[in-house]
């Protein structure tokens, strides 16, 4: 990128800044709308300038370059001045899941080495605990005066030097812990990386799916994943407006795209779901004509999901398919939505895709078997761990993501289901993901979790749990019935219970370990 000139500077010398930061927007329209959150806004230049008075805050309280910030936040404005402190700073940031308990804090601290917290929890002095043995330099909380922490606005230093960031700062995401201890993932490239390839294999992911000038970005993901952060720098690179929805609701989702003209937004399927589960009443309020982009990912997507959002929003979806440990990996735009229906898209350029069976050999197009991922930004190892095994990452760098999945003919992926989610019954594999796009086809039927459950004659069995939509009711005969006519008779659910709500992560991923874990208590196995 071309660097600029700021003639601004403290000690009286230019100071060269990269196009499409913080500093590079607050220099070209500082009194232009940056972010919203509810009643709150920022401009550009009072991004730049709340971030410019933080880096100096933070930096005369001990903190400095390679030091890691963790933010254990929701989705809000202050998200973005920290990570833009942090930036000018040189350190990394780290985003923290705020359901996580103390005990589970303590080991996500100790494992990154980090030196910061900032939280904004409700009784941060619930958290005290996590902090043992932990060497802190610093703990802020946010919202609420607390014992032991430093308040989050005796941060900010009046009249602060202006600092120039040499880019984003480093970005560490752990993975979700569905299964095991969490494991950190630096998404920055590490020593020896080809830097020319990486920025080919970023740019192709920004074309499949660009922002434009003008856009509105509806911000409702996560900063503890890689969506929500890459959604707030994609926003911030095109110098756009977002804005932050802090929790989910799907009403509210609704009133802020009319509200803002939004054009651009991603959520998971479980938020597409239950805006489809609204009253027809409710949907027909709202004006969602100005969108332009959707997109979806980070869980299967059922056909008859994406054909209510193309009828509802018109035709404007791209699914994507990504993991943590490769970055992104694939997209389908809303043109080939019909003609390949099922498939997650073709691969980012520099992205290869293997197939394989279960002792490593490469399958031909059509076949289904594990997908294996090779990268620019592959990973070589968790954050502060040994280099991978040749069981996760081979000695061609193709990283085991535990999908199970197909070519077809023209290069598009297909995900079949999670490899260990996979039901095998009498000798048979069965795929609850292809079980669980039958059954929410039902009108009446919101979410759908299958899993695999003891049985004495055939190993296991297939159990489905039915999350319904709001004031509907269904019978087990029904769903059975409904399954009759879907599934063949070796994939239709044995045992059938209703839930209220389907356990999920912040990401909206099922939490399909809770669900499971009643039934294979005090068994070898626990699939």
């Amino acid at each position: 990128m071309t660097e600029i000139e700021l003639t601004k500077s403290n000690e009286g010398e230019p100071k060269a800044i990269l196009p499409h930061t913080v500093e590079y927007w607050a220099s070209q329209k500082p009194g232009a709308l940056a972010l919203v959150e509810d009643e709150e806004s920022l401009t550009y230049g009072d991004w730049n300038e709340r971030a410019d008075a933080m880096a100096e805050g933070l930096a005369r309280l001990g903190v400095e370059a390679g030091d890691v910030i963790v933010t254990r936040l929701q989705i809000r404005l202050e998200w973005a001045i920290i990570a833009s402190a942090a930036a000018k700073l040189g350190c990394s940031i780290l985003g923290l899941n705020w359901r996580l308990t103390p005990s589970e804090v303590n080991y996500v601290l100790s494992n990154s080495e980090a030196k910061v917290l900032i939280c904004d929890d409700s009784d941060p002095a619930a958290l005290l605990p996590a902090f043992e043995g932990v060497p802190l330099k610093l703990k802020v909380s946010l919202d609420v005066p607390a014992d032991a922490f430093v308040s989050y606005e005796e941060l900010f230093v009046a009249d602060a030097p202006e600092r120039i960031s040499k880019g984003e700062a480093p970005l560490i995401i752990y993975t979700s812990g569905t299964t095991g201890l969490p494991k950190g993932v630096n998404m920055s490239p590490g020593e020896g990386a080809d830097m020319q390839k990486i920025m080919e294999y970023y740019q192709s992911i920004a074309a499949a799916r660009p922002q434009v000038p003008g856009d509105v970005v509806l911000i409702s993901m996560p900063m503890h994943h890689g969506a929500g952060p890459g959604l707030v720098r994609a926003t911030l690179a095109s110098g756009n407006i977002g804005i932050l929805q802090r929790r989910f609701d799907p009403e509210r989702t609704l009133q802020l795209m009319e509200q803002h003209k939004v054009t651009f937004w991603t959520g998971v399927p479980t938020m597409y779901k239950r805006i489809n589960g609204l009253p027809d009443e409710t949907l027909k309020k709202y004006d969602v004509s100005s969108v332009r982009s959707l997109g979806v990912g980070a869980a299967p997507v059922p056909a008859s999901l994406k054909e209510w959002i193309r009828a509802f929003f018109g035709e404007v979806l791209h699914e994507s398919y990504g993991a943590t440990e490769v970055g992104m990996i694939s997209d389908l735009a809303p043109e080939e939505q019909k003609i390949k229906p099922g498939s997650s898209g073709k691969p980012h350029r520099h992205v290869l895709v293997e197939i394989r069976d279960e002792n490593g050999n490469v399958l031909p197009a059509g076949e289904s078997g594990e997908i294996w991922i090779n990268t620019p930004v592959t990973i070589r190892n968790y954050v502060n761990a040994d280099l991978l095994d040749s069981d996760t990452l081979d000695d061609r760098g193709f990283f085991r993501v535990g999908d199970a999945a197909m070519l077809d003919e023209d290069g598009y992926i297909f995900i079949t289901d999670r490899v260990k989610d996979m039901i095998i019954s009498g000798g048979v594999n069965i795929y609850p993901a292809e079980i669980e796009a039958a059954l929410i086809q039902h009108p009446d039927i919101q979410d759908v979790a299958v899993i695999g459950v003891p049985d004495e004659e055939f190993g296991e069995k297939v159990m489905a749990f039915v999350e319904l939509k709001p004031e509907k009711s269904l019978t087990e005969d029904e769903v059975r019935d409904f399954a009759a006519e879907h599934l063949a008779s070796y994939k239709r659910p044995r045992v059938i219970e209703f839930r209220d709500e389907l356990p999920r992560n912040t990401m909206g991923k099922l939490l399909k370990k809770d669900l499971r874990a009643p039934f294979w208590e005090g068994r070898d196995r626990a699939v």
